[in-house]
């Protein structure tokens, strides 16, 4: 049974094209596996705190030299990286903002992003220094973005600093098996808009009965 962490990081509730594709995933995941096991992240909606000086000094210590009010700093963290490591499947469902992707997220990534826990580093290693610890999970990112041609090869490829991003923090987290599904183009005119939701609900659909 495989253990999946849905992450969702849209400022919208209504109208979000990212929470859709989501919505469009759990639906067809539960319907072909009636015994997973779903756990549920709300990114958009809450305070995902920020990193602190205090945040990083409690960090930097050694587990047995933290107080109770390292421990305290570090809960959070602590919690989203314990979802992480339990999952076998994580689906991140993001729009894009501003070419990039919410300050929310962003925020989330470096609560989650943490020497030995995440990742490490070798030093004299200058190849390849970093090491991911989270190893044999296989990741979904469902975005959205408001033009489209932001693929390699594409018009806006130079702007992507959404999942281009995403997969090389991803990648030195130790997540290499990446699938990337898109609503490219909310801006648009409907009918364009009508096309690329349907692909992609198309393509959510392929990816799950492939990881069957």
């Amino acid at each position: 049974m495989k253990k999946v962490l849905v992450i969702n990081a849209s400022a919208r509730t209504l109208h979000s094209h990212s929470r859709k594709l989501t919505e469009v995933f759990t639906e067809i995941w539960i319907r072909l596996h009636h015994d997973s096991e779903i756990r549920h992240r709300e990114l958009g909606n809450v305070n995902v705190p920020h990193v602190s000086e205090a945040w990083i000094l409690a960090n930097l210590k050694p587990k047995t030299n933290r107080t109770a009010e390292d421990h305290e700093i570090l809960a959070t963290s602590d919690t989203y990286i314990a979802e992480l490591k339990n999952a076998d499947l994580i689906v991140l469902g993001t729009p894009m903002y501003n070419w990039s992707i919410p300050s929310i997220l962003k925020a989330y990534i470096d609560q989650t992003m943490r020497l030995n826990e995440t990742f490490k580093i070798d030093p004299g290693n200058r190849q390849q220094p970093y090491t991911g610890l989270l190893e044999n999970k296989t990741m979904l990112l469902l975005v959205a973005r408001g033009s489209q041609g932001y693929e390699t090869g594409e018009p806006n490829s130079h702007l992507n600093f959404q999942t281009t991003y995403l997969r090389t923090v991803l990648n030195m987290m130790g997540i290499h098996n990446i699938h990337v599904i898109a609503v490219s183009g909310t801006s648009l005119d409907k009918g364009a808009l009508e096309k690329t939701i349907e692909q992609a609900h198309r393509q959510v659909k392929a990816v799950i009965e492939m990881l069957k």
